[in-house]
């Protein structure tokens, strides 16, 4: 459900209505071509570093291949210590800002009304921020810790009791608080500064408390550039992890080649829907999608459950839950550790990927946000998805590994492909075939659901943080989120997800920086708000 507010545009609260005494002039930088309305250097800028790199990949691929391996290799040997300990400050400051009196804090005001349903609002958190990596990583995740696809969490020995229980605990890990404490900032700020200080719902708004008018210039256009960038690439990985598992999928089904080909077309037809949606907008294309999303999931999640050894499952629940409690300290820390290509494997790309997708599904979340409390805002974004985590990897992931440890079916030989997992899980057990269609069709929309909504950001803040920019503008940037999805799968080659792997670990780096400083600048924001917002 939604109110009449949820028209309103960022630019028309300001000036007059900001809180901030500001020459705000976005608006006034933007230029129409082509029907497009267009913020002046940032669509053009990011237009061009973007096609840029797509046309360099299509014609140098080995090359280019070549440069992001060597730049994922530089960005893990120098800095993974730096995405470890940017992810632990955010969390913490999430943590204090949730107890704190700033909890009390309304976003857009003390007299400010949610605009969606609580179900459509968790729906539309889920589905953009989590949606394609659960389905594929489900089963898939814990398994491959289990048998030691690719190293396990702290080395320990793979197919024991401790190898079973790491599997878990680093898997929830890895979709627990600590990432989604990156959603959460990002998306706390944006929604703060445009719905209690009538900034512009664009990244660069967040940073008024530091930058000043200087948000408005050079300053701010790089801000909102890096988050560009940043979604760009984050969202290709998504997509293209969500290609090769449907095209697998299919392959499982009905003998369909899986190879590049069919990824491709599977990403240009999925594009095409999410073109659909993204014309129809957010309450129309969007939400109706996300509600979709989870009645689906939820189908799946209660057919592996009851199908599946459900004692271990409900166990698990508890067992797994304490396991991540107890172990998140040792898996945080990366000094000494002996588990390296593990660590850089999985843990940091998982921070950098987190980190590429903070522009867009912490704008997405602001977007849909306002009425909330802070506290509540925090508690849905950083609580209810640890809850769904524990009971969806569980579910798969105890599945998949109890048929490891019976020597049921393929999965006892070890994981060969983590695409596979889950339709190798589910051909034993009943209706096979129908459990796997659904579980693609579940795909395919968690697929599409992220396209239009990263379009619908990317569209924001390249159009000065306008929320309804024209419709040829939104379906340009659906159509450069597929094409770079295309980009890295055809530049990998045989090693296709290590190339989306590396296209996110590069992107994200940079946005770390513009992360922390978010933080910064949050707290002077909220400082000055806390009187009004409390009534004190």
């Amino acid at each position: 459900m939604t109110n009449e507010n949820e028209d309103i545009l960022p630019e028309e609260l300001a000036p007059e209505d900001s809180v901030y005494e500001t020459d705000y002039t976005t608006g006034q930088d933007n230029i129409e071509v082509l029907g497009l309305d267009i913020h002046n250097p940032v669509f053009f800028a990011s237009a061009a570093l973007i096609l840029s790199f797509a046309g360099s990949v299509l014609l140098f691929p080995d090359s280019a291949g070549d440069v992001l391996m060597h730049a994922r290799d530089w960005t893990l040997q120098h800095f993974d210590w730096f995405f470890v300990v940017a992810t632990n400050i955010v969390f913490v400051f999430c943590v204090f800002l949730a107890l704190s009196p700033f909890g009390k804090i309304r976003l857009g005001g003390p007299d400010a009304r949610p605009d969606f349903g609580t179900l459509s609002w968790l729906s539309m958190l889920f589905s953009a921020g989590v949606g394609i990596g659960m389905v594929f990583y489900g089963a898939a995740e814990p398994t491959a810790y289990y048998t030691d696809w690719f190293g396990t969490p702290l080395d320990v020995a793979a197919r024991t009791p401790e190898a079973e229980r790491l599997a878990f605990s680093a898997t929830i890990f890895h979709w627990g608080v600590t990432p989604w404490a990156v959603y959460a900032v990002m998306g706390l700020s944006l929604a703060f500064f445009t719905f209690n200080k009538g900034l512009p719902l664009t990244i660069r708004s967040a940073f008024y408390p530091l930058l000043g008018e200087r948000v408005w210039g050079w300053p701010g256009h790089i801000i909102d550039l890096l988050a560009v960038v940043a979604t760009i690439f984050g969202l290709a990985t998504s997509l293209g992890l969500g290609a090769k598992q449907a095209a697998s999928g299919l392959n499982f089904l009905f003998g369909i080649d899986n190879g590049l080909g069919t990824q491709v077309i599977l990403i240009m037809g999925i594009t095409s829907m999410a073109i659909f949606s993204v014309v129809r907008g957010l309450d129309q294309g969007v939400r109706i999608l996300s509600n979709i999303n989870v009645m689906i999931a939820i189908a799946l999640l209660l057919f592996v459950i009851i199908a599946g050894p459900t004692v271990a499952i409900l166990k698990g629940y508890g067992l797994n839950t304490i396991s991540y409690v107890t172990d998140s300290l040792r898996l945080s820390n990366w000094i000494g550790r002996e588990d390296t290509e593990w660590f850089h494997g999985w843990t940091i790309f998982y921070w950098a990927w987190w980190i590429s997708w903070s522009p867009f599904v912490g704008m997405f979340i602001a977007r849909v946000s306002r009425g909330r409390t802070i506290r509540e805002f925090l508690f849905a974004v950083m609580v209810v998805p640890v809850i769904v985590a524990v009971i969806w990897f569980s579910s798969f992931g105890i599945t998949a590994i109890e048929q490891v440890k019976d020597g049921v079916g393929t999965l006892p030989a070890g994981v060969s492909d983590v695409s596979l997992v889950l339709f190798q899980m589910l051909e034993n057990m009943p209706l096979a075939e129908i459990s796997s269609f659904v579980a693609i069709v579940l795909l395919i929309v968690f697929f599409v659901t992220s396209s239009d909504s990263g379009s619908l950001v990317i569209d924001s803040i390249t159009a000065g943080g306008k929320l309804h920019a024209p419709t040829p503008q939104r379906i340009f940037w659906a159509t450069v989120e597929g094409l770079i999805a295309i980009v890295l799968l055809v530049g990998g080659g045989s090693a296709a997800l290590t190339s989306l792997q590396a296209g996110a670990i590069t992107a994200g780096l940079p946005f770390t920086v513009v992360l922390l400083a978010c933080c910064v600048s949050l707290l002077r924001g909220l400082r000055e708000e806390l009187p009004a917002g409390t009534g004190s």
